[in-house]
């Protein structure tokens, strides 16, 4: 059984964390790296063979449509992140719609072929907002990975399932990965833990999880997570500063490590959708 790899693909500047400091309709002023740094990232999978599901911003997509290209030229799922980083849970279902619609839209235009899956920006499903199922399905989204069943305070549903599960309106979820230890759910998917938790950690946890659970791995990252040299955004929270820009420079090697240590492939593969399939 094969863990999925996936990519979050936004731009520094686009992260939930800035949303206070940074107004989203400043991002086109503002120098981009989005595409060296995903650059970056599809160069260490093709070095390892390694296919992945990209979680595309469709923001990202309309201004830089040659990101688009080479993820699919070299093989990998596309998938959508929504049109502008915007959470679910400050959506309207109208706005939620149009932001979902949008992408998909967009970046099956661009790729020629159907977008199967969905991630919410900061994992932000609640269950205040489980309608936005409805939503996916009427948009023709096979599967959701935007729930993280941990306790976290900007995002989490502690108690959801933690392996993929069918949802009322047909769509799937795909929780991120965790370890129940004590009682409690600890986050093992990547991201910002993958930069504070030892790789040996990292590691014990992923092998753990795949001699315990009979369900593929699923691991998360951004492009600007290998920036050591981004700008740095001020006027923010000692704790967002904490998070974003914690141990940049170890994520390269880390993430050279986990493509040796285990094998990895698409969000569709893993799970067994077909990337074909125009419709559900």
């Amino acid at each position: 059984m094969k863990n999925a790899m996936t990519i979050d693909v936004e731009d520094y500047f686009q992260v939930s964390a800035f949303e206070k400091v940074i107004n989203p309709q400043d991002w086109g002023s503002i120098a981009s790296r989005v595409e060296e740094n995903t650059d970056r990232v599809l160069q260490l999978f093709a070095d390892h063979n390694t296919t992945a599901t990209f979680f595309t911003l469709g923001w990202v997509a309309r201004r830089f449509p040659q990101i688009i290209e080479k993820i699919v030229k070299q093989g990998h799922e596309l998938a959508s992140h929504g049109t502008m980083h915007r959470r679910a849970s400050d959506l309207t279902r109208d706005e939620f719609q149009a932001d979902v619609g949008d992408a998909k839209r967009l970046l099956e235009d661009l790729s020629g072929g159907p977008i199967l899956g969905y991630r919410a920006p900061s994992f932000s499903f609640t269950r205040q907002n489980e309608w936005v199922y409805e939503v996916l399905a009427e948009e023709k989204y096979r599967y959701s990975s935007s729930v993280y069943p941990v306790v976290h305070d900007h995002y989490g549903i502690p108690d959801a399932p933690r392996f993929r599960y069918h949802t009322l309106s047909g769509v799937d979820e795909i929780p991120l990965s965790t370890l129940p230890i004590v009682g409690k759910n600890i986050p093992i998917s990547g991201g910002g833990y993958f930069r504070l938790y030892p790789y040996v950690l990292t590691k014990w946890a992923i092998s753990h999880f795949g001699q315990k659970e009979n369900a593929p791995y699923v691991f998360y990252l951004h492009p600007w997570e290998l920036d050591v040299e981004q700008p740095r955004i001020q006027n923010i929270s000692k704790k967002s500063r904490f998070r974003h820009y914690l141990n940049l420079s170890r994520v390269e090697g880390r993430l050279t490590a986990l493509l040796n240590d285990f094998e990895w492939t698409s969000m569709a593969e893993s799970y067994g959708y077909d990337q074909k399939e125009s419709e559900r």
